[in-house]
């Protein structure tokens, strides 16, 4: 199969999936689709896409980092783009360091995507805010931080944190990680 134009999308939502594979298919790419990191381990001995589009929050709680981690060790080349709808400073990080080479928030839609792909440098003209975080912010950006260090793994976050796990939980279910 021809790898230039070859596209993985790891997304367990189906309807977007199936959204997102038509429109990259109308652009002339060849899409895979898999919807955790089993899916991707499956995929990567027989295909090495050139690009991937990765959902940072799979079902339960699965972590779309795990997938960039793989990806990004299968093929130091390829085009990596982390799509969430839950971003935060603390995952965008992480993604960047195990190899994403880029991080948007939904909605993003397929010109977005494509143009992330595109984009080999940083921009030195993105523009910088006066804005001060607030407490429930920080406190949900601290949340993501000890979420990607303990590999999403809830209980062990929650002990870093010193809450209960019910507790961090419920924050979770409230803001959508």
């Amino acid at each position: 199969m021809d790898t230039e134009r070859l596209l993985l999308i790891v997304e367990d939502d189906e309807a977007f999936a199936r959204t997102l594979t038509r429109s990259f298919e109308r652009r002339g790419y060849k899409v895979l689709h898999a919807d955790g990191l089993a899916g991707v381990e499956a995929l990567l001995p027989a295909h090495t896409p050139a690009y991937a589009v990765v959902d940072l929050k799979l079902k339960g709680e699965a972590s779309g980092l795990a997938c960039v981690r793989a990806l990004h060790a299968h093929s130091a080349d390829m085009r990596i783009v982390v799509l969430t709808g839950f971003a935060s400073i603390a995952t965008a990080v992480e993604a960047i360091k195990l190899g994403a080479s880029h991080y948007l928030a939904k909605p993003s839609n397929t010109d977005d995507i494509e143009a992330a792909f595109g984009q080999e440098e940083g921009n030195t003209e993105v523009a910088l805010t006066n804005r001060s975080s607030s407490i429930k912010t920080l406190e949900w950006e601290r949340i993501h931080q000890v979420l990607a260090e303990s590999d999403f793994n809830i209980s062990e976050a929650a002990r870093r944190l010193g809450m209960h796990r019910r507790t961090l939980s419920r924050k979770l279910d409230k803001q959508r990680v």
